[in-house]
């Protein structure tokens, strides 16, 4: 059987080389397009992809496979239910970087929050003023909203709870009271936009497309600030940054834009935005996890049994 990467841009594939070879055959492309995908792909048991497109039109040139996995736990470059339609399972690496996202999340919120690259910048510039981040406020002082309450979202209202904030998350879920982080609370999106000093977005993309557009925006407490550490397509980039612009909110920090790697201009070019370049999943740790439980999911399927950690149903669909 033969197991097809598609797109890889970690340097190596080392670690899934040694967990699925010598059993299976192993090919390691370089995909960009679906015809990319088509060609090499063609025959494969098995697919494990990161960015390359997996579309209905992919998956209806791959009879053979099986499964397909993405390296990471968003999967909107996957067709999930054309898949499930035709029988092939589609899986994730949903809890690699949990901790690692959380964390890197806090910082570019306690960065903003503490004028932390402004006064850097100033510093570097040959100026040694305290006042070049005024005003900032107090920490136990400030609501913190969090829109998504999974594995990364309630992470990171854990750790902000821990800093004395207050905290508040809205998820298109139910939140019950006694599932959330104790200081936490649950409102609605409109009440978390209007009350939150700075606001942090951990929702994957998916078909509801923008989350925060212009009106969303608009609503977000005036003097906010923004962290988003998820997906750049949540965000209209240019409703935040007129936003920013005319100083209706304070600043934001931002590891995913709608394009990667970003023009210098606009929103990473501007004074009271922090950019890091998609790295909040990284560390040494969450890298091996990445990689080694993409290929046991592999494993799992072409062995006979379901993923792990499944984001479609073939077998609902089987079912239909």
């Amino acid at each position: 059987m033969n197991v097809v990467i598609t797109d890889c841009d970690h340097g190596d594939v080392d670690r899934e080389r040694a967990l699925l070879t010598p059993r299976f055959d192993l090919t390691v492309a370089d995909c960009r397009t679906e015809d990319d995908v088509l060609a090499v792909a063609a025959g494969a048991d098995a697919v494990i992809c990161q960015y390359a497109p997996v579309t209905d039109r992919v998956l209806a040139g791959l009879p053979r496979c099986r499964v397909v996995v993405r390296y990471g736990v968003g999967y909107d470059n996957i067709d999930t239910e054309a898949a499930a339609a035709r029988g092939i399972w589609v899986a994730n690496v949903p809890d690699y970087g949990v901790e690692e996202v959380a964390a890197h999340a806090l910082t570019l919120s306690l960065t903003l929050l503490r004028g932390v690259d402004r006064l850097a910048r100033r510093v570097r510039a040959g100026e040694w003023d305290y006042r070049a981040a005024r005003p900032l406020r107090r920490i136990s002082e400030l609501t913190l909203g969090v829109i998504g309450y999974g594995r990364i979202g309630a992470t990171y209202a854990r750790m902000a709870t821990g800093l004395g904030a207050r905290v508040l998350v809205s998820d298109v879920r139910p939140l019950p009271a006694a599932g959330l982080t104790p200081g936490a609370r649950a409102v609605a999106l409109p009440d978390l936009l209007a009350a939150a000093d700075l606001i942090s977005v951990h929702v994957p993309a998916g078909a509801g497309g923008v989350l925060l557009g212009p009106a969303e925006i608009a609503a977000m407490r005036p003097g906010a600030y923004l962290v988003n550490t998820a997906r750049g397509s949540l965000v209209d980039q240019d409703a935040l940054l007129a936003a920013l612009d005319d100083g209706r909110l304070a600043g934001a920090g931002l590891d995913v834009l709608a394009e990667e790697p970003p023009p210098l201009t606009g929103l990473v070019g501007h004074e009271r935005v922090v950019v890091t370049p998609h790295s909040a999943w990284y560390s040494e740790e969450a890298f091996r996890m990445l990689k080694d439980d993409a290929a046991r999911e592999v494993a799992r399927v072409l062995d006979g049994g379901p993923p792990r950690h499944p984001v479609n149903d073939v077998r609902a669909a089987a079912g239909r």
